[in-house]
């Protein structure tokens, strides 16, 4: 049962949990999209990104004109030639997205971002310059 919060009234449902789950624990996705259905105030799986798929089809599954929550999970190699991987939170949220939008996902980022256990680092953008993969690199090391 997804649970309400007062102050923003949007309910997380189950599957936003179980699918990030997989990504951290049985790397079964690269990424999650999520969006926030506002006619039922719940945040909802909107698209789960392959192993396989590549950093750009991460970025080309975000709306240009519309906010969205996502994770990634990123795979990198230290200097020290050691393989990691962390997982990235983004508040996707478009200059040319609607103020009421960017508002509903502003206000329900941090009870959201929450209820996914292991996020590691967290980006905000508002285009996509500022989630670029050399932008992902550097807050990964």
């Amino acid at each position: 049962m997804a649970q309400a919060n007062s102050a923003s009234g949007m309910a997380v449902d189950d599957e936003c949990k179980l699918r990030f789950m997989e990504l951290k624990a049985k790397r079964s996705h690269r990424f999650i999209v999520f969006k926030i259905e506002e006619k039922i105030q719940q945040v909802v799986v909107e698209t789960l990104g392959e192993p396989q798929q590549s950093y750009d089809d991460f970025t080309a599954s975000l709306p240009a004109n519309e906010c969205r929550y996502a994770v990634y999970d990123f795979d990198f190699t230290t200097d020290e030639n050691v393989q990691k991987s962390k997982i990235f939170f983004v508040a996707w949220s478009p200059d040319t997205s609607k103020i009421r939008s960017k508002m509903l996902y502003a206000s329900s980022r941090d009870r959201f971002r929450r209820e996914l256990d292991g996020v590691q680092v967290e980006l905000q953008a508002t285009d996509p310059s500022e989630i670029s993969l050399d932008i992902v690199k550097e807050r990964a090391f």
